[in-house]
């Protein structure tokens, strides 16, 4: 399974408590804690799981958290306290039995104060020590211990339920408690949360989407399959506006997005849809400029846009954060103004790759810190004009495009973490170009396209392994015939 988040190390300790936002309504600012934890760096927050900057997203006083701007209503927002209490922690095996005053290991010590790790082997004997006299010990009903990791429907359990895998040593906080959709925020020891996937990089466990498109008109279709069985699209929702110019969105760990676009005129549109519940998009914010074939990137705590035409080609890099419905800021730029970019995602670099008059470059830019795209040493085996962006969590694939203006089956593979490149590795089961492109953790999906013949666009759901570098089977079918669609996953 995906993780999406960071390594919080050692956030669960004892002296650390959880408290989660009852309600938020996107006008309330303040949030009470249980505990006074002295300073705003001692207090962690996360809005959908994303992180939220102390003394700039947030101030503390006393035990009220005062936002910046209200949490959005519907988002999970959960604080992490600790207190400024100094805390001298011995070196492990270091406590012996000379050290220890008689009398002074009591039951509620044992159950409180003093772990193994900081005694030295029989230091202290243990006559007469049975789980009669040993109290204080949790019991279980706010904690689950387990082999595996919890799952969306586990359904046990209020907000701040803690979860421990025993075989991986990860650790979960319950900041959704949604029947059959449950959200579990990784705290240690990895990455991400159950219930949660993020768009480019992939990661997607549930669902994949793809978002309008051009089907004889543009369209405004939100459409939705399952990645767990071949299955057809459902229409879900609508966009506000219909609009194609796209192939991957954007995806936080709880929406969906389609940016930019044409209608008939060049728009500035973040439309946002929730992976939760089926339903309309709604506009969340704008871009710098109103673009289409534009390209798409998701990072852990951001939505990106690059490129793109309103006439002129744009070499803008900009970027949207997940955590509030927001404009974008420009954040750097591509070597040179380009449209019809593949986009692929990893942790930590946005890739595009070809482009809409053929390109076999590989550029990437970082998540990390705001800058340019850089052009990579390796390159794709040929040049394409406008393919698909998928990704693995460690690979970027280019699947489908033309070269030299004919419509390609092709499926490239390239690298995340070194500079080798790009294989044609298997072939989708049409020669398309312009398909929306989503991604599960074990599976890329190109979906719709330009090809040729009658009809000239195409309705299958191609879907092509990560494991093995095997050909794409017929998943599914859209609801029709669909070219420059968004493509997102849940």
């Amino acid at each position: 399974m995906a993780f999406i988040g960071k390594d919080l190390v050692g956030i669960l300790s004892p002296n650390k408590t959880v408290d989660v936002m009852s309600s938020p309504n996107g006008s309330t600012t303040t949030m009470s804690l249980s505990r006074t934890p002295g300073s705003v760096n001692n207090v962690e927050i996360y809005i959908d799981g994303v992180f939220q900057t102390p003394g700039v997203e947030y101030t503390l006083a006393s035990d009220v958290v005062t936002f910046t701007t209200a949490p959005v209503s519907g988002t999970s927002v959960v604080a992490i306290s600790g207190d400024d209490t100094a805390i001298v922690t011995p070196e492990e095996n270091t406590i012996t039995s000379v050290k220890i005053l008689d009398g002074t290991v009591t039951n509620s010590k044992l159950a409180t104060g003093i772990t193994s790790d900081k005694l030295l082997v029989g230091s202290i004997i243990p006559a007469g020590l049975n789980t009669d006299n040993v109290t204080g010990i949790p019991s279980g009903t706010e904690y689950t211990k387990s082999a595996s990791d919890p799952a969306i429907d586990t359904n046990s359990g209020s907000l701040g339920k803690m979860w421990f895998n025993t075989t991986s040593g990860e650790m979960f906080v319950l900041i959704d408690a949604t029947t059959d959709n449950n959200v579990w925020y990784n705290v240690g020891g990895g990455e991400g949360a159950v219930g949660k996937a993020f768009g480019g990089r992939g990661g997607g466990t549930v669902s994949g989407y793809v978002a309008g498109g051009f089907n004889g008109g543009r369209a405004s279709n939100i459409q939705k399959w399952s990645f767990s069985s071949a299955s057809n699209a459902s229409t879900i929702g609508f966009l506000t506006v219909g609009r194609n110019g796209f192939t991957v969105g954007q995806s936080s760990g709880t929406h969906g997005y389609a940016t930019g676009g044409f209608s008939g005129s060049y728009q500035d549109i973040i439309g946002k849809y929730s992976f939760f519940s089926d339903g309309n998009a709604e506009n969340s914010g704008s871009l710098s400029s109103a673009r289409s074939t534009v390209a798409g990137n998701s990072s852990y705590t951001h939505g990106y846009v690059s490129g793109g035409t309103s006439g002129s080609l744009s070499d803008t890099i900009e970027k949207f954060t997940f955590s509030s419905n927001s404009d974008t800021s420009d954040v750097g730029n591509l070597p040179a103004g380009e449209r019809g970019l593949a986009s692929s995602s990893s942790d930590t670099y946005g890739y595009l790759t070809g482009n809409d008059s053929g390109s076999n470059v590989i550029k990437a830019f970082s998540f990390v810190s705001d800058g340019d795209a850089v052009v990579k040493t390796a390159t794709l085996s040929t040049s394409y004009e406008y393919p698909t962006g998928n990704s693995s969590n460690t690979h970027g694939y280019t699947s489908g495009g033309k070269i030299s203006a004919v419509n390609s089956n092709n499926i490239e593979k390239y690298s995340f973490v070194s500079d080798t490149n790009s294989q044609n590795i298997a072939d989708l089961t049409q020669e398309r170009s312009g398909g929306g492109g989503s991604s599960s953790t074990d599976h890329g999906y190109t979906c719709g396209g330009d090809k040729a013949g009658s009809p000239s666009r195409s309705n299958v759901i191609d879907r092509f392994p990560f494991a093995s570098e095997s050909s794409a089977s017929d998943h599914g079918d859209l609801v029709g015939d669909f070219t420059n669609c968004s493509g997102t996953q849940y």
